[in-house]
């Protein structure tokens, strides 16, 4: 079966570990999928929230499968970059470099919301910085359980050059990134 996806194109899966959507699992289960779809190459993605992550670093850092952590790892944003929550996220990501990212959801993260979700853009650039060939952009659409209001994804692909300031960057966040995660073989 994990053939017949792999031929029609599917690439990962995801595991979502946001207490408030969802109820726990054994973290052996989630290993052994991964094990599983580590053999085709591909990569799975992880959902959580900043408080979180410090319970999870140990599992992650035993995941045999490339990660991709969904929404930055969903930091808190009233508490700024030099938290130690955001902090401890870039310090994963500078430990584990089958670790990537996706500088994506502002709508979801931002206090001061739209239409530049400005305090967004500190915490996505120094990512896009950092870790360049580690990061990736989407809009989230159709943006599932959006409940403030419904983002104008115009507005988002707006925000891609203020996070990515050059064409290099841009190219690695929106071209080179995704064809060596996706398109790799």
């Amino acid at each position: 079966e994990l053939a017949a996806m792999d031929a029609a194109g599917v690439r990962g899966v995801r595991f979502n570990f946001v207490k408030r959507l969802v109820d726990a699992a054994p973290r052996d289960d989630f290993l052994r999928i991964a094990e599983r779809i580590s053999r085709l190459g591909w990569h799975v993605v992880v959902y959580f929230e900043a408080a979180d992550l410090e319970e999870l670093i140990p599992f992650l850092k035993s995941m045999p499968a490339r990660i991709v952590v969904d929404h930055m790892g969903r930091p808190d944003i009233g508490k700024g970059v030099e938290h130690e929550d955001f902090q401890r996220f870039v310090t994963l990501l500078d430990e584990v470099d089958t670790i990537w990212t996706k500088v994506t959801c502002p709508e979801r993260l931002s206090l001061s919301g739209p239409p530049g979700y400005d305090d967004v853009v500190p915490f996505a650039a120094a990512l896009v910085e950092r870790f360049t060939d580690r990061v990736l952009w989407g809009t989230d659409w159709p943006h599932p359980n959006m409940k403030s209001h419904m983002p104008d994804d115009g507005k988002l692909v707006d925000f891609i050059p203020r996070i990515a300031t050059n064409t290099d960057t841009q190219q690695a966040l929106l071209v080179d990134n995704p064809m060596r995660l996706y398109w790799e073989k």
